[in-house]
C-alpha cells in the first residue's frame, strides 16, 4: 500500500513538471531582452526605406524692396533640390541592411546565450536535487543503525561511542540537506527569471552517456554566433567605406524659380548647382572607415582566437568530467560498495559503528562527487554548445 501511494505521488508530481524543452521554447518566446532586440530589427526596417528618400526638397519665398514702378521690383519663389551621385543612395541601403543583418544576428546569440543559461541552471537543479536525494537516503541509512545499535547499549557499554558518532555524522547530514534546499530554492529562482515564468518543478534526467569526440564537437564552431556577427559587422562597415568614398563625388542641385513683377512680364529662371568637395573632410572621413574596418578584422580574429581557447576549456572539463565518472562508477564505488556490505552485515551482528560509518561517508563522497561530475560534464557540454549556436 506504501509503496503505490509513492508511486502515485511521483506520477502526480511528474505531470506538474516542466521539462527543460518546455522552458526553452517559452523562453525563446516570451523573454523581454529578445523583445527588445525584435523591436530594434523592426524600426531599423524605417531606415531602410529611408535610404531610398532623396533630402527634402527647399522652397523660397523673397520680395524686395524696390518700387513695383521698377522693373527690378519682383517677388520670387524658388525651388531647389539636392540630387546625390549616382550610387550613394544604394550604399546608404546597403548600410541599413547591413545594420539589419547585424541586429539578427544579434537576436540569434542573444537567444543561443539564453539557452545556454538556461541549460546550465537546469543542469545545476539537477545536481543538487539529485546531491539531497541521496543525503535524505543516508539521513535514512544512519537513523537505522542508530537505533539498531540502540538496543545493544543495555549490554555493551562499548556502542556508546559508536553511536555518539553516528548521531554528529547524521547532524551533519541534516545540516548538508538544509543548505542545499535553500540553494536549490535560490536556482528555481534564477531559472524562473531566465525563462520569463515561474518554474516551480523541472522534469529532467542527466548522465554520461559516451566519451566526447572533439572533432564532432568542434565541427559546430564554424556556427558560432559571434564569429558571424563579426562578418555581419565588417559588411556593414565595408558599405560605410564604400559610401565614404562615393562622397569625393559632387552632388548635384535643381533649381527653379518663378518671379512676378507687377508692372513687367514674370519670368522663370532654371539652373543647376554642384557640391564642391575641395577640403579634403572626404578623405579624413574615408581614412576613418577604413581605419575601423581593419579594426574589425582584427576583433574577428581575436574572437577566433577566444572561441578555439574557450572550446579547448571546456572539452577538457568534459574529459576530466568522464574520466572521474568512470574511476568512480567501475572502481571506487564497486569497492567501497563490497567494503559497506560486509560492514553492514557486522553492525547488523552488533559490531563496532565506528567503522560503518567511516565508509558509509566515504561511499556517499563518491557518489556526491559521481553527480557532481555529471553535472559538470553536461554544463561544459552546454557551454561548448553554445559556442556551436546551438537552440536545443
Amino acid at each position: 500500500m506504501r509503496t503505490t501511494l509513492i508511486t502515485l505521488l511521483f506520477i502526480a508530481s511528474s505531470l506538474y513538471a516542466t521539462s527543460l524543452e518546455e522552458i526553452i521554447s517559452k523562453s525563446l518566446d516570451s523573454n523581454p531582452s529578445l523583445e527588445s532586440i525584435t523591436k530594434r530589427i523592426s524600426a531599423n526596417k524605417e531606415d531602410i526605406e529611408l535610404s531610398k528618400q532623396f533630402a527634402n526638397p527647399e522652397l523660397a519665398f523673397t520680395k524686395n524692396s524696390i518700387n513695383s514702378n521698377q522693373a527690378m521690383s519682383q517677388t520670387t519663389i524658388s525651388f531647389k533640390q539636392k540630387i546625390p551621385y549616382f550610387g550613394k543612395r544604394d550604399s546608404a541601403r546597403e548600410i541599413a541592411e547591413g545594420e539589419e543583418n547585424v541586429l539578427n544576428v544579434k537576436l540569434f546569440r542573444a537567444k543561443v546565450a539564453l539557452v545556454g543559461a538556461i541549460k546550465k541552471e537546469a543542469y545545476k537543479i539537477w545536481e543538487l536535487k539529485e546531491l539531497y536525494s541521496i543525503l535524505q537516503r543516508y539521513e535514512v541509512l544512519t537513523k537505522q543503525n542508530i537505533d539498531l545499535h540502540e538496543s545493544y547499549t543495555s549490554t555493551e557499554n562499548n556502542q556508546h561511542m559508536g553511536i555518539m558518532s553516528a548521531e554528529l555524522t547524521l547532524s551533519d547530514l541534516k545540516i548538508q540537506r538544509t543548505v542545499l534546499k535553500a540553494k536549490i530554492v535560490s536556482a528555481y529562482a534564477r531559472l524562473s527569471y531566465l525563462a520569463s515564468f515561474r518554474v516551480k518543478d523541472l522534469d529532467i534526467a542527466l548522465s554520461i552517456e559516451s566519451k566526447p569526440s572533439r572533432v564532432l564537437l568542434q565541427k559546430g564552431l564554424v556556427n558560432n554566433p559571434d564569429v558571424e556577427l563579426k562578418d555581419k559587422e565588417i559588411l556593414k562597415q565595408n558599405a560605410k567605406v564604400k559610401l565614404a568614398k562615393l562622397n569625393h563625388k559632387p552632388d548635384f542641385s535643381v533649381l527653379a524659380s518663378y518671379s512676378n513683377r507687377v508692372n513687367f512680364d514674370d519670368y522663370v529662371n532654371l539652373g543647376f548647382g554642384v557640391s564642391l568637395p575641395i577640403y579634403g573632410s572626404e578623405d579624413m572621413k574615408e581614412q576613418k572607415q577604413r581605419e575601423l574596418a581593419l579594426s574589425l578584422n582584427a576583433l574577428k580574429e581575436d574572437t577566433n582566437l577566444a572561441i578555439n581557447s574557450s572550446f579547448n576549456v571546456y572539452f577538457a572539463q568534459m574529459m576530466s568530467d568522464y574520466k572521474v565518472y568512470h574511476i568512480i562508477k567501475d572502481e571506487a564505488l564497486p569497492q567501497v560498495q563490497h567494503m559497506f556490505e560486509l560492514s553492514n552485515s557486522s553492525v547488523s551482528a552488533g559490531a563496532d559503528l565506528f567503522k560503518y560509518i567511516d565508509i558509509l561517508v566515504q561511499k556517499l563522497k563518491l557518489e556526491q562527487k559521481s553527480i557532481k561530475a555529471v553535472a559538470s560534464y553536461n554544463i561544459s557540454k552546454a557551454e561548448i554548445e553554445k559556442l556551436t549556436g546551438k537552440l536545443k
